[in-house]
């Protein structure tokens, strides 16, 4: 079963718990927002290979998980890396989101200033956010706090990144080049994690489609990463969705 005694995130009972800790401890909670309301749920995996993830993360690996959709890729992904950001005892300050902005990977057919045009991008984490926190500011404030980041992998280039826990998600959307533009701007004491599916890439040319394969095959090579395959068993959203991927792989359908 899962150990959550490394990452786990301070309880209710603040008053309590301020006494055993630091001055610096205590500064670091109050800055994270654990005092204020700020209780990320306990979850549990619920299939072998989410269990397999948790597990990975426990070891401190770089995680590689890919696979169907409905999985809870993720989810289980946000989850791990805000126990540990939100941790009384971790380096690691921030949790940062890349995500590619495919299909025109330009931000300028949508109206606004970036921030604008990253909410349509950014739309999926404040559900997950409100789901794991129970209120739905979780996200912003987070974001507010310093905690959060988005990245477009239009910006990324020229960056550097130091502690943080970086989730590249979707990024079955991401060429070879961007693949690696992210993974080179990894700085001291960071973490990777990818989440995807190669077989749902919105790219429409072959060329573009491989290039995350060739990336997948890189990453399995290197070091202190663990790639782990999400299957139909895995599928954890509804019944429904459960049904329709499987019948759709039957068919040989992969879009």
């Amino acid at each position: 079963m899962y150990n959550h005694t490394n990452l786990a995130v301070v309880d209710n009972n603040y008053d309590l718990f301020e006494e055993r800790l630091t001055k610096k401890q205590q500064r670091r909670l109050k800055k994270k927002g654990v005092n204020a309301g700020f209780k990320l749920k306990d979850i549990e995996p619920k299939t072998i290979n989410q269990q397999r993830t948790f597990d990975a993360y426990q070891d401190g690996d770089h995680l590689l998980l890919h696979g169907v959709a409905g999985t809870g890729k993720t989810y289980i992904s946000l989850y791990l890396a805000l126990q540990e950001i939100l941790s009384t005892f971790t380096t690691k300050q921030k949790l940062v989101i890349v995500r590619s902005v495919v299909p025109t990977r330009d931000m300028g057919f949508l109206p606004g200033n970036q921030k604008e045009k990253q909410k349509a991008y950014e739309a999926p984490y404040y559900g997950i956010f409100t789901e794991l926190f129970g209120r739905g500011d979780a996200y912003d404030t987070l974001k507010a706090r310093g905690n959060v980041e988005f990245i477009s992998t239009s910006y990324i280039r020229g960056l550097t990144l130091h502690d943080s826990i970086v989730l590249v998600d979707e990024c079955q959307n991401l060429t070879f080049h961007e693949c690696d533009s992210i993974i080179t701007r990894l700085g001291d004491n960071c973490r990777v994690m990818f989440a995807g599916d190669f077989r749902q890439s919105d790219f429409k040319y072959d060329d573009e489609r491989q290039g995350i394969v060739d990336f997948m095959r890189v990453i399995n090579r290197v070091r202190d990463f663990s790639s782990i395959e999400f299957n139909e068993d895995d599928i954890v959203r509804s019944q429904l969705v459960k049904d329709y991927i499987i019948s759709k792989l039957k068919h040989g359908i992969f879009t």
